[in-house]
């Protein structure tokens, strides 16, 4: 077992596998796909003013989420630990770039190990706290969530097999949020400190993390500011199928953002490129739209989502003074533990080693 695992870990063979699974998903897609002279020829119509505003309301989007992790990590930590917002901004966009670039979703300890470095006075247990907070922040997006999967099946023609997906979703979604609630109304534990295990690690940060759950106006105020997020991400999906001169209500635009979601949940692939197109050009059918120029669409809307994503993180990067090669370093360092706690702890260090040698400044 251990030989496997140093196997699975191993660049080479990771590089090895990812190289044979997308080719594996090309072949498929060049032989079930669409017919992709119609996919190319549906961006020669293209509209590129919907596309800037589609560009800008993701922007948005990502504006609201970050205020609402901002929220979450004032509501955890003593009033003068506080980070500046411009710091949880330019950490949001380096763990933007991280999960972009880096497999294994390294992009959530990116940006706690990013704003860790801008508290420097802060006790041991703060990287514990925003470990906790990044989860609490990642249960908010469970409300609105739910809240656009009602609004899709009362209002949109979903597919028969979308809604059993959809349900399951939602349902395991509402579980996890009601176990968080539960877990956050029981008496404070101290943070587990190092020598415990992982797991322990884990319960201790989530519980300190999802302290905003007992404040009622900081929780309703993060779980605002997603909702506000979700619902500039559903304005800017309308916005691409405008571009692409569909016909469509806007409930079919939340119909495709509930499936894209839905299709990214399990990793198959990077960016599960293929499978994201099929899941919104098939329920676009219904509406008329041609399966060529859906999958065109999908194609259009991930890499939206991806630009907007790489280049706020490029931007935040540059502040930081961390190279862009520094993000496929923190790779090896995700790898090499199994302890949450170090994984930060060496990601700081390596991050503020990277600063020290290109000579930037460290603003507190």
């Amino acid at each position: 077992m251990t030989r496997v695992r140093r196997l699975a870990r191993n660049g080479w063979a990771q590089g090895v596998g990812t190289a044979l699974a997308l080719v594996a998903v090309a072949t498929l897609l060049w032989w079930r796909g669409p017919d992709w002279g119609a996919v190319w020829h549906a961006f020669d119509l293209v509209l590129w003013s919907w596309i800037v505003l589609a560009v800008a309301l993701n922007v948005v989007s990502t504006t609201f989420r970050a205020l609402s992790w901002s929220l979450t990590i004032g509501q955890a930590l003593p009033r003068n630990e506080h980070p500046r917002l411009v710091h949880v901004f330019s950490a949001f966009g380096v763990g933007l770039l991280a999960n972009a670039v880096v497999p294994g979703r390294i992009g959530e300890l990116a940006r706690v190990a990013t704003l860790r470095r801008h508290l420097p006075e802060a006790p041991s247990g703060t990287s514990a706290t925003l470990v906790g907070t990044v989860v609490a922040h990642r249960l908010f997006d469970l409300v609105p969530a739910t809240i656009l999967v009602v609004w899709v099946l009362l209002t949109a023609e979903v597919p028969h097999w979308a809604v059993v997906g959809l349900l399951i979703t939602t349902g395991v979604g509402f579980a996890l949020f009601a176990l968080a609630w539960l877990g956050a109304k029981r008496q404070q534990r101290p943070i587990v400190r190092d020598g415990a295990s992982s797991l322990r690690h884990l319960i201790g940060m989530a519980r300190q993390g999802l302290t905003v759950l007992k404040a009622p106006l900081p929780l309703a105020g993060a779980v605002l500011l997603q909702c506000l997020g979700w619902l500039m991400q559903l304005f800017a999906v309308y916005a691409t199928m405008q571009a692409f001169s569909m016909d469509v209500p806007l409930p079919a635009a939340g119909l495709v953002l509930c499936l894209m979601n839905v299709a990214m949940i399990v990793p198959l692939w990077p960016g599960n490129v293929g499978l994201v197109q099929a899941a919104v050009a098939l329920p676009l059918r219904n509406y008329g739209v041609a399966y060529p120029v859906g999958f065109a669409f999908g194609l259009a809307l991930q890499g939206l989502e991806v630009a907007v994503g790489v280049g706020l993180g490029l931007i935040a990067l540059a502040r930081e003074g961390i190279s862009f090669a520094m993000l496929r370093r923190l790779e090896s360092v995700e790898e090499s533990r199994e302890d949450v706690l170090a994984e930060v702890r060496e990601l700081v260090e390596e991050l503020d080693h990277e600063v020290a040698r290109e000579g930037a400044p460290l603003s507190r």
